[in-house]
């Protein structure tokens, strides 16, 4: 609740608001209180791992997920997370930066995951978008996708979809598609 009789006497003597703060400091953003609340909060499963390139800002970050079951396991993949100042009310944008055989994730990175678009809400977290990409290892998704090739294959052939993914994790062509080596 903003008090306005108390900023007009702020004004009168003088004040203004800063706290005592220096004056080439300045507040944070609310993004900026959020992500640190969600980060802090943290809970990360022991297939993923959060990197900070820099430690003073929060707000773009890698998460590595390395699956330990499923078609994925043994992968190693990068994601880039960028928080924008309006968040939590906008999801982040967040880029698989490893190319992967996946009919969620396509050539350029991009993924489907509902809630990084129309299911977003302010209630979730970052946890909640780490879990939702995680899952999408364990169990990738042929009835929305983004590689339409990937989940045509998985779709009719589960055993030729296993046998491409694994091919691509070692560093191989997939079609005419090149992967670059990903197993750990």
């Amino acid at each position: 609740m903003i008090k306005l009789f108390s900023l007009k006497n702020q004004k009168k003597d003088g004040s203004d608001g800063s706290g005592g703060r220096p004056s080439g400091q300045r507040k944070s953003s609310a993004a900026q209180i959020r992500i640190a609340k969600d980060i802090n909060e943290l809970n990360l499963p022991k297939t993923c791992q959060v990197d900070f390139p820099d430690e003073d800002d929060l707000l773009n970050f890698k998460l590595i997920i390395s699956p330990d079951e499923g078609f994925y396991r043994g992968g190693r993949f990068e994601f880039s997370f960028k928080v924008s100042q309006g968040y939590p009310h906008e999801p982040p944008k967040v880029k698989c930066e490893t190319m992967v055989y996946h009919p969620n994730i396509d050539l350029e990175g991009n993924i489907c995951l509902n809630i990084l678009r129309e299911d977003w809400k302010p209630v979730l977290t970052i946890s909640s978008v780490v879990y939702g990409l995680q899952f999408l290892f364990l169990e990738p998704n042929h009835e929305d996708p983004l590689n339409k090739d990937a989940a045509e294959v998985l779709r009719n052939n589960r055993r030729q979809f296993a046998q491409n993914v694994f091919k691509s994790m070692q560093g191989g062509y997939v079609g005419s598609t090149y992967f670059k080596h990903c197993l750990k």
